[in-house]
């Protein structure tokens, strides 16, 4: 199988299909409508044997077939920015989708993960990846997964959706580090090559759906700075200085309500997104920089300032330490370095940075810059 993809130049959306009545009858013959009920908020339960089908256990593969089904699942909610958080740790790969589109309801939180729900049939798309409707394939998701569920969401206010898989019963592509490299073919078109993990996965769905739609990925950390960025870029952004509730703003701009590093740890557990005080403090601080949109890190132009890169093969199968033991080490590697810093005038421009590997504990000081 040839690792290269092909994406086509153009920068409009691939058709949308008119009504998924004309699917149905491709697959079965029969051209009367078969929806079992309407469940409200713009959504239905198919009663036909091959929607169901193709939602079936099968459908979702490894853990990258995973990534472009909530993708698509967050464009055909209208979203304009998705935010894609994901880690692994051990075996367990966590993955958090957070998008501003149209929301999920109250009332079709869980329902939305039932077998045959999606959204209403004249608003389902085609696209190179076949067939699609919003809650089309989170059946197949939660089959697959040790959960899914989603997080904080509303009507009209986004979502954040998390997934937990474990990599022994869902595979993923072992290099999850490497960005595809871009070029074209003979016709003008876009090519990506590399390994088909996370990243190619989100760069390719990002090139597809450019310039409507504009992908981050990174760690909760990162994905938590870049919200709050982009709100800042916001030229209403003062409306959020008197906000009581995160609960009633849009959930890709709950983080930037937080005042201080306790309230934004809380307002990430919320997300799925959990970390601990310090890294909030950090995040609070500008000390974790907004990531870039893909499409934008992956062809050198444009985008947020300061991207970070990004490395999702962190997978520590040696020694582990709890995160907020790393925190206390980290503020306890600070303080012993006064000792230099007061015999040789210098100074550290951030934390001293911890790494745990398999046999090894590493902590780099990074210095201020001398004038």
């Amino acid at each position: 199988m040839s690792n290269t993809s092909h994406i086509s130049s153009g920068e409009g959306k691939a058709p949308a299909v008119p009504s998924l009545v004309d699917f149905v009858a491709a697959v079965s013959g029969d051209t009367a409508v078969r929806v079992e009920e309407s469940l409200g908020e713009g959504f239905v339960r198919l009663r036909v044997g091959e929607a169901e089908r193709r939602q079936a256990k099968h459908d979702i593969r490894c853990i990258e077939d995973v990534v472009i089904e909530m993708l698509r699942n967050s464009r055909d909610a209208g979203a304009r920015r998705i935010l894609v958080a994901t880690t692994r740790e051990g075996d367990a790969r966590s993955l958090v989708m957070i998008d501003d589109g149209s929301g999920v309801p109250d009332s079709m939180r869980e329902r939305i993960f039932d077998a045959r729900v999606t959204s209403k049939l004249d608003t389902v798309h085609m696209d190179r990846w076949g067939v699609h409707g919003r809650g089309m394939a989170l059946f197949s998701i939660k089959e697959n997964t040790r959960m899914a569920r989603v997080m904080a969401s509303g009507k009209g206010l986004g979502s954040s959706i998390r997934v937990e898989a474990d990599a022994t019963e869902l595979p993923e592509r072992k290099d999850q580090s490497t960005w595809p490299s871009v070029g074209r073919g003979d016709e003008g078109q876009t090519q990506l090559k590399g390994p088909h993990n996370i990243i190619r996965t989100c760069c390719e769905f990002a090139l597809e759906e450019r310039p409507n739609c504009e992908v981050y990925l990174g760690s909760a950390a990162d994905v938590l700075s870049t919200a709050r960025a982009l709100v800042e870029q916001s030229p209403d952004r003062s409306r959020l200085l008197f906000v009581d509730d995160p609960s009633e703003v849009p959930v890709i701009e709950r983080p930037a309500v937080a005042g201080d590093a306790r309230e934004l740890s809380a307002i990430a557990q919320d997300l799925g997104l959990p970390i601990s005080e310090r890294t909030a403090h950090r995040i609070l601080a500008g000390q974790i920089k907004p990531l870039r949109p893909v499409a934008a890190r992956l062809l050198h132009h444009g985008g947020t300032p300061g991207a970070q890169q990004v490395d999702l093969s962190k997978d520590r199968r040696g020694l582990k330490i709890a995160q907020d033991d790393i925190d206390e080490f980290s503020r306890t590697m600070e303080r012993a370095f006064d000792l230099i810093a007061e015999r040789y005038y210098v100074g550290l421009s951030g934390e001293p940075r911890v790494s745990v590997t398999r046999d090894k504990i590493t902590v780099t000081f990074d210095l201020e810059k001398q004038d």
